[in-house]
């Protein structure tokens, strides 16, 4: 049977389904070729199985998707495997999330959706728009069960902002700054940060989300419905199990700095979690490799986190006793510009070629421009741009009528 045999994406015969093991390697080794970064395609595979194995991702926290042809026995191209065609494929992350609309707070799982793909040799034939229609409707009550909600889902477009807006996600604004891994500024006035480990990541992450709950609940009533990625130690432990596997193929050893904290009284510490990604196969060579500060966060008075990034980038602080010396927020610039330096540090350190923070507020900017004047915010059109599909009957564009909280780098999948 030829490819041009095949039916096309509007045939309804079509079904999205779940694959069994041996086509979910399939799929693995189609996709390594996008999706493999530094890898090599043996190692991309078990890295997969790896994250499939983390807190966040196993018991059915990863769900994995293709499309084929239900008119079809078996795969055409391999009839001895009794394996079906994958014309199109897709994994989706159950994640806890928080909704506020009317006053009323309520934790919902949101699904992301990551690695979309069609192979090559299949494309133009409308498959993928068929997976991401049927997509839409599964998801809508997949793992609802319990009686948890699904009122929303999210994916980051490598593809712009059109396409999938045309399937109900629709872009939010997707910005970033970038800072080189070397600084020519004086940063010896700097206060001193002090490195954070796997161990101590529990303790901080269940602070930011008490303060998440906290800040969402205390929203005036007339706001607008806002809706947050929950930032649980969960979700940062499978972006660094990422970063570990790929930190011990490429350089025999993982990362042990997951981040770092200014300040040692509770109520005043200002901390941030991140995760290094390697793009480029040599080890030897940084061009490419990025250091993404995963999540800021800056604790009140009351020994709270407050992330920095509350409403789409907007300072979440209300009052001159959440700064960090002399009811000013020249102590938080300072402050965080010592986080970016350690970052910039560890950047270096494991052959990186910049710092990049998703969403910055203008104390992080602030404070990034301490360590480089020239840096500048970037608001990114093509590739991971942040989209947000609404699930309830709304009129109108959802991004007019919703707040997406935190739109940070450790929401991504």
């Amino acid at each position: 049977m030829a490819i041009t045999d095949l039916k096309k994406g509007d045939a309804p015969s079509l079904a999205l389904v779940h694959p069994t093991e041996a086509e979910k390697q399939i799929q693995f080794n189609l996709n390594g070729a996008e999706w493999r970064g530094a890898l090599t395609i043996p190692a991309y595979v078990r890295r997969e199985d790896t994250l499939a194995q983390t807190a966040l991702t196993r018991d059915g926290g990863i769900s994995y998707w293709i499309l084929v042809d239900t008119s079809l026995p078996n795969n055409p191209f391999d009839p001895k495997s009794g394996t079906r065609l994958p014309l199109a494929s897709c994994e989706t992350y159950r994640k806890k999330a928080l909704v506020w609309q009317n006053g009323v707070l309520k934790e919902v799982i949101c699904h992301g959706v990551g690695s979309v793909f069609c192979a090559h040799h299949l494309r133009k034939r409308g498959y993928a728009q068929r997976m991401i229609t049927e997509l839409s409707k599964a998801i809508r009550t997949h793992q609802t069960e319990e009686g948890v909600e699904c009122m929303f889902s999210i994916l980051y477009s490598d593809i712009g902002k059109k396409f999938y807006d045309n399937f109900g996600w629709e872009p939010f604004p997707s910005s970033h700054i970038s800072l080189p891994t070397t600084t020519s500024q004086d940063t010896s006035y700097l206060p001193t940060a002090r490195p954070l480990y796997a161990e101590d990541l529990e303790e901080f992450c269940n602070i930011d989300v008490a303060s998440l709950r906290q800040s969402l609940e205390s929203r005036p009533k007339d706001s607008k419905t806002a809706v947050a990625l929950i930032p649980n130690l969960e979700t940062i432990q499978w972006h660094h199990a990422r970063e570990e596997f790929v930190g011990k193929e490429l350089h025999g050893k993982t990362p042990k700095i997951k981040g770092a904290i200014v300040g040692t009284e509770k109520g005043k510490r200002i901390w941030c979690y991140w995760t290094r990604m390697w793009y480029n196969p040599n080890p030897a060579e940084a061009k490419g490799n990025t250091l993404h500060i995963l999540r800021l966060v800056i604790e009140d008075n009351r020994g709270e986190g407050s992330s920095s990034n509350m409403a789409n980038g907007a300072s979440s602080m209300t009052n001159g006793s959440r700064s960090m010396s002399n009811g000013s927020g020249s102590g938080q610039e300072a402050a965080i510009a010592a986080l970016m330096a350690m970052a910039q540090r560890e950047a270096q350190t494991w052959k990186m070629e910049n710092v990049e923070m998703w969403t910055p507020p203008p104390v992080a900017l602030a404070a990034a421009k301490r360590l480089d004047p020239g840096v500048k915010v970037i608001h990114r059109d093509m590739e991971s741009i942040a989209s947000l599909q609404w699930f309830p009957e709304h009129d109108g564009p959802a991004a007019d009528k919703i707040d997406w909280i935190g739109i940070e780098k450790y929401a991504w999948c």
